[in-house]
């Protein structure tokens, strides 16, 4: 069994290295090989596979998700021991994106508004996440990018932000535009008055200067959600943050489309803004917006009535 795991940290070493983050599936893999500890099992089988992946452990990740996981190591093992099996796909049905939620802009609004009303009434942490929600609506940034900002990294003079060494590793600056640049140097003289020295490296801090956390923050956003209507008290499900970004892009490209630009050839500027590895996967927001879809017909229309 040592020999599994020993494979298993030469593999996410690997997967690290080529610069996924892989820390969910690190953990998911590493209850596996206790899975298989637990079975005196030395070899992959679908088998075990299978039986780990439906174990009601982690709702948070689908069966068919944690099987991907011991595919992708099984793949790894099988290139020097041909006893590995590697679960064949089509067991569980195929993961599936997330539909986005777009925001208006009247519930972008409200939930700024409520925001500001968070306690404590003469605190940092109700203009903590106006701010941090706000710019996330603003610019499309990830949560984690927009929580691991430092003050070094937001110059609000050339109004510029340096997204270091996120997703796959990558890091870009992100323009702000004037206004944006003006909020935040608002909430930089609040956060300085207010702790003073206290004030850890982090742009955006908690209460007390430390560094947000994601599981207190996405309470926080949860907690607004149920106040203005955006969810059910006791809803599991319901509009996330990371769909701030996706209204970002939605918008972006229907701005476009209304003003008659290429969007084909603008799209690479979109997918280098927002931080992807492959301008495939900003080709996916293409087909997730009724209204950008109906722009992308009123285009096409438009050309066929123009040919000759």
């Amino acid at each position: 069994m040592t020999t599994l795991r020993s494979a298993l940290e030469q593999y996410l070493n690997m997967r690290q290295g080529f610069g996924y983050k892989y820390q969910h599936q690190a953990r998911r893999l590493a209850d596996f090989v206790t899975f298989m500890e637990q079975h005196e099992a030395a070899t992959i089988t679908t088998r075990l596979a299978v039986s780990w992946a439906t174990l009601p452990v982690d709702r948070h990740a689908s069966w068919a998700l944690r099987l991907t996981d011991v595919r992708g190591f099984a793949r790894h093992l099988a290139i020097t021991d041909p006893e590995t099996e590697v679960p064949p796909t089509g067991i569980f049905p195929p993961l599936k994106r997330a539909k986005p939620y777009i925001y208006s802009d009247a519930e972008i609004d409200a939930l700024l508004t409520a925001a500001l009303a968070l306690p404590p009434a003469h605190g940092l942490r109700r203009w903590t996440y106006h701010h941090l929600f706000g710019l996330i609506a603003v610019t499309g940034m990830r949560i984690s990018e927009a929580i691991g900002l430092h003050r070094d990294d937001v110059d609000l003079d050339e109004g510029l932000l340096t997204i270091r060494r996120s997703k796959f590793g990558k890091s870009r600056l992100v323009p702000l535009h004037p206004t944006t640049c003006v909020a935040l140097r608002c909430y930089a003289e609040r956060r300085e008055a207010h702790l003073g020295s206290r004030c850890g490296p982090h742009f955006f801090v908690a209460e007390r200067g430390g560094r947000l956390l994601h599981q207190y923050v996405h309470r926080v956003f949860w907690r607004l959600s149920r106040e203005i209507g955006l969810r059910c008290a006791g809803d599991h499900t319901g509009p996330r943050i990371h769909d701030l970004r996706h209204r970002f892009a939605i918008q972006t490209l229907v701005g476009w489309h209304r003003d008659g630009f290429d969007v084909e050839q603008r799209l690479p500027m979109l997918s280098t803004y927002l931080g992807h590895t492959c301008v495939r996967d900003t080709y996916w927001y293409l087909s997730a917006s009724p209204e950008l879809m109906q722009a992308a017909v009123r285009r096409l229309d438009q050309r066929w009535e123009a040919a000759p």
